[in-house]
């Protein structure tokens, strides 16, 4: 099963209900396994499908993997640019997209641990280089952050001197203190306080001019 699709279309676009199902099954056990420790049989068993069923749909672990963090990551890019339209300034539009991002703390959990999965797994094999899905997350949030910088700039409420830059500043920001809550205790009720977190510490790097 090939994991690319067309540029700007929907990661679910032309797959079958029963391959969805199978998908959100996938999900679910990534986040609770991670891509090393997942088999074939746990998504099965999630699924109440066979194992042969799984392999029917998807061929092999690493399509069925990859087609399930493209989902993943364009569920959460898509959430982000309806957030946008949300906001009348640029910083209503700053927080709207990070909440949007981080949603709450089981789903933004089960994203980041994923998604630190699939950085790992790329930088060790080729294949998964040749589907670039953390680059096309990327992408997506840098150029979201790009417009809201640029209008940020127009309306006098951000100081930056470079936009790519500060767009890429801010999602670094976002990654690196979600893998301090991540790795901490009491994730659940240290969501909120992560969140804020985030948007104070973005708001004050766009506000002081980076």
């Amino acid at each position: 099963m090939q994991t690319r699709v067309a540029a700007g279309a929907r990661a679910d676009a032309g797959l079958t209900a029963k391959e969805i199902h199978l998908i959100r099954s996938t999900y679910t056990v990534l986040g609770a396994k991670g891509m090393d420790r997942l088999a074939l049989q746990d998504v099965a068993d999630e699924a109440g499908v066979s194992k042969g069923t799984v392999l029917y749909y998807f061929e092999s672990k690493h399509n069925l993997v990859m087609q399930t963090m493209r989902w993943a990551i364009d569920r959460v890019a898509r959430r982000a640019r309806r957030a946008l339209m949300t906001a009348a300034t640029a910083e209503g539009q700053l927080a709207a997209v990070i909440d949007a991002i981080a949603i709450g703390a089981e789903a933004n959990r089960r994203f980041y641990l994923t998604f630190f999965d699939l950085l790992v797994y790329e930088a060790r094999e080729d294949r998964a280089k040749t589907d670039d899905l953390s680059a096309i997350f990327y992408h997506a949030c840098d150029e979201l952050f790009a417009e809201i910088i640029a209008r940020g700039l127009e309306e006098g409420a951000f100081h930056v001197a470079d936009v790519a830059e500060a767009a890429a500043t801010v999602r670094a920001l976002m990654d690196g203190l979600f893998v301090q809550w991540v790795a901490g205790e009491g994730w659940q009720r240290r969501h909120g306080a992560y969140v804020a977190r985030c948007k104070r510490a973005a708001l004050a790097y766009l506000r002081a001019g980076g």
